[in-house]
């Protein structure tokens, strides 16, 4: 195929469009709710209306607006219908011929929407994720093109350095350093390897992008290979994200078809092939050492660095790691240029980011927003508050972050401002918590997480986390005495300066976050301390415990 041909493609797809599309959204959420029967009988109300002439249902990605799917959009008309039921399917269709619009209906211009900037979702929920020719009808793979016949492997990556963007997955590594080195490693053989492994709680964002607009990442993915000199890619994704899986496994066998995967994409001497690996659902395989293990075949255990992947990685060869939502980034930067990325954003943290937007707020689902946008525009404009009440706290990172009281809701979302108050960005999980929130309750949840998913490797984490675990409990059984809170904290630096992964050195975030902003929960916990044995100054006292 060459340029001329997939021009073609696109506008032959395009010209047979109905003149109205009614979109469905079929991801996971949706489907949940009944999305599927939705579909269904929006397409059977089309038929009973006699309007398949003009007007077809395609089932899209995520809209974002999850806590109010199955969500229904028809375009040109940009009407949106919120929580629809399948028996409304044919009221929502009629209208189209001027029937009464249903109760249900959405509104486009709620800040949920409006103050939203994409590039990573750009696509979702517009267009039909099963289509390879949905998605080069918007401009699909013609970055690819540019980067092969335009730009040097050298310039690509000038140009992802020039744009700023680090990498989504939590940690914040400049994206373009990372490839610059894998690029100049000698070796004939590299790895480009999509860490598509989430598993914090309430985080579903690389989800949803793979169940979207695989072709958005497949298309990154091949771009990276071109600028580091790799000719093989794999996708890790956790078994428990079937439709992701099946949708990638069709993405995969249409761009082969077209030639614009496997041997001479685009008729050049490119090539490049990917292949699906699928987890087994552990948390530490997020970890780009124990991700590798994994994928060779072996138990995902990290391993000490340095060497590192770009070094030293996948059968030891230099490998390029990065997350979905990162490399969902790639083909709009060459589009668009790294300038224009940079842009976006705050002097150090460039580009959007996506959240999940869950816990206690009206309005849930996901979000893209520029970096620098505070955490009280996201949580009251954009998330619509609390229900009943008022926030008192944000989880930011998941496990990995820490929980920020409401004083500090004015901080810029960006990734130097949130560890400087003692949580971080990690892939994008934000969970808010009413003033009903126990925060000790959250401290152990998240530890009682993380000592499930240790590996066992290191003897930090193995057994750090159970006794941060068991300190937290005793706390909550008000069996704990002031020495014991001064081991909780010591005990959590011990496990952040020693542990061997990302996983040890970031679980005790919660706890010491919760420590800092949220003390008293924790004093009002303790045993009084005058009360020891019963006794103060020369009586006796009998304490009920």
């Amino acid at each position: 195929m060459d340029l001329t041909e997939l021009l073609d493609v696109g506008e032959a797809h395009r010209a047979a469009q109905k003149a109205t599309r009614v979109h469905c959204c079929t991801s996971t959420g949706c489907r949940a709710a009944s999305a599927m029967e939705v579909f269904k009988n929006l397409k059977t109300a089309v038929q009973d209306a006699g309007l398949e002439a003009e007007v077809e249902v395609v089932g899209v990605g995520c809209m974002g607006f999850c806590g109010r799917g199955p969500l229904v959009q028809i375009d040109p008309q940009q009407a949106l219908y919120e929580e629809v039921k399948p028996e409304e399917a044919t009221s929502i269709i009629d209208t189209l011929q001027g029937g009464t619009t249903p109760a249900l209906k959405g509104d486009l211009q709620h800040p949920f929407f409006a103050r939203q900037v994409k590039i990573v979702r750009q696509h979702s929920g517009k267009v039909d994720p099963e289509s390879i020719e949905d998605y080069i009808s918007v401009g699909g793979y013609r970055s690819l093109y540019k980067a092969i016949y335009e730009m040097s492997p050298g310039e690509v990556v000038d140009e992802i350095i020039a744009s700023g963007i680090r990498g989504r997955g939590g940690g914040g590594y400049p994206t373009g350093l990372k490839w610059a080195t894998v690029a100049k490693m000698p070796g004939d053989q590299k790895y480009v390897i999509c860490n598509g492994d989430e598993g914090d709680p309430g985080a579903f964002m690389d989800r949803s992008v793979l169940e979207s607009d695989p072709h958005l990442v497949l298309e990154g993915m091949a771009i990276a290979g071109y600028a580091i000199g790799a000719n093989h890619g794999f996708i890790y994704v956790r078994a428990e994200y079937p439709l992701a899986i099946q949708r990638l496994q069709k993405a995969i066998q249409q761009a082969k078809k077209y030639g614009l995967l496997g041997s001479q994409i685009f008729d050049s001497p490119f090539d490049f092939k990917v292949d699906i690996r699928i987890g087994a659902g552990a948390f530490v395989c997020g970890e780009e050492t124990a991700l590798i293990q994994s994928i060779q075949g072996g138990r995902g255990n990290p391993i000490p660095r340095p060497p590192y992947p770009a070094q030293s990685g996948l059968w030891q060869c230099p490998t390029l790691i990065n997350n979905v939502e990162t490399l969902a980034n790639i083909s709009t930067i060459i589009r668009e240029g790294g300038a224009w990325y940079a842009s976006i954003g705050t002097d150090k943290s460039k580009g959007t980011k996506i959240f999940a937007l869950t816990g206690k707020i009206r309005n849930n689902g996901l979000i893209e927003v520029p970096m620098g946008i505070t955490l009280r525009e996201i949580v009251e404009e954009m998330g619509g508050g609390v229900p009943d009440g008022e926030v008192k706290a944000v989880q930011t990172g998941g496990p990995s972050g820490g929980c920020i009281p409401a004083s500090l809701l004015d901080t810029p979302v960006d990734y130097d401002s949130l560890v400087a108050i003692g949580s971080m960005m990690g892939s994008g999980g934000m969970v808010v918590m009413d003033q009903d929130t126990n925060m000790v309750e959250v401290a152990q949840f998240y530890m009682e997480f993380c000592r499930g998913e240790t590996c066992g490797k290191c003897v930090p984490c193995r057994t750090g986390t159970v006794q941060l675990y068991a300190l937290l409990t005793k706390l909550l059984k008000r069996q704990a005495t002031q020495a014991d809170l001064a081991k909780l904290e010591s005990l959590c630096h011990m496990v952040q300066e020693t542990s061997l992964c990302g996983l040890g050195i970031s679980a005790p975030n919660p706890i010491l976050s919760t420590l800092r902003y949220f003390n008293e929960e924790y004093q009002e916990l303790l045993q009084p301390p005058a009360y020891l044995n019963g006794k103060v100054g020369h009586g006796q006292v009998t304490v009920s415990q």
